[in-house]
């Protein structure tokens, strides 16, 4: 694993995006947790972490979940190379405030539409006429990309025949589509851990619907064509094996470059953050300074305490 100290990684915000193990066990140590493994004890603070990746061969004690949660970083089960994400922990804010705001856009067309065209205007660095229908925009994106690829595989002297990745077959890949895999894998945990931190939903997608992570893959979109697409065919021209493990680390710094956790917040909130709640659905306290505290109880035309027996009462 050779992670070295890992007290030099910074905040949340400031850039920091995962940290991929396996083979070894997660225990807490202290208010953080640690890693044991053949080669000693790793201390991981937790605290300046996003998204804690728990590859094969990992096991992880109850207290260091406790420890993660209490930290606001994110563990998330995946498979070897961080591809395939099979569950997670909790997040940081314990507020439903912004899942409210993201469903009231979600649920109604003409928002939900507006948000779609703020990605796609943010995907193409310009704004996106009103004129242009759904299938255009589609087009268009298909369009982006595939010069996108093209682009940076004239750029790296990589030889380039399309996105090809099946499942059941990972080795049948060429090498440069296995580290897009497995890197595109990484920027969904790291979008995950951003989205669910924020209090969002990740299956409440805009552009992507139908599955537990359509809002990641919406987000993910918005940073490919400057992480993990040049990152990936960069290593493959480089050539230095594991190939996947050599673009997990080159991809985490160029997170870190590009400061991705922090525009991804901004994204959220330039997204999101249009939309004003309604006083009525405004809580009463604040869940984030008080996580054991009741939460309110819907009135029609706002809330009241909960945690509070009304038996006998005609209201407050």
């Amino acid at each position: 694993m050779a992670l070295g100290d890992l007290h030099i990684l910074p905040k949340f915000r400031d850039g920091l995006s995962y940290l991929y193990v396996e083979h070894c066990r997660v225990e807490q140590e202290g208010k953080a947790v640690a890693l044991w493994d053949a080669r000693g004890v790793t201390p991981v603070p937790c605290a300046s972490l996003a998204l804690l990746l728990l590859g094969p061969g990992t096991q992880i004690s109850h207290a260091a979940v406790k420890a993660l949660a209490d930290c606001g970083c994110l563990a998330a089960w995946c498979g070897e190379e961080g591809v395939r994400f099979y569950a997670s922990g909790t997040g940081e804010t314990r507020s439903s405030r912004n899942l409210q705001k993201q469903v009231l856009l979600w649920a109604r067309e003409e928002t939900r539409m507006k948000v779609v065209r703020t990605m796609y205007a943010m995907r193409f660095g310009e704004v996106v006429p009103d004129t242009l229908s759904l299938q255009q925009l589609r087009g268009r994106e298909g369009a982006r990309m595939r010069d996108a690829y093209q682009r940076i595989a004239q750029e790296t002297g990589v030889p380039w025949s399309g996105r090809q990745y099946d499942r059941n077959s990972w080795n049948s890949a060429d090498p440069v589509n296995r580290v897009l895999s497995a890197a595109n894998s990484c920027l969904y945990g790291v979008c995950h851990a951003a989205i669910v931190s924020l209090g969002y939903s990740p299956a409440l997608g805009f552009i992507h619907t139908g599955k537990q992570l359509s809002l990641v893959y919406d987000l993910a979109d918005l940073y490919k064509v400057e992480t993990t697409i040049p990152v990936s065919f960069e290593t493959v021209r480089e050539g230095t094996t594991p190939l996947e493990r050599t673009a997990r680390i080159r991809l985490r710094d160029r997170f870190r470059e590009t400061r991705l956790l922090e525009r991804i917040v901004s994204d959220l909130d330039a997204l999101f953050g249009s939309v004003d709640l309604a006083p009525q659905d405004v809580g009463l306290m604040d869940p984030d300074e008080d996580m054991a505290a009741p939460g309110g109880l819907w009135n029609g035309d706002g809330q009241v305490l909960g945690g509070v027996c009304y038996e006998a009462s005609d209201g407050p």
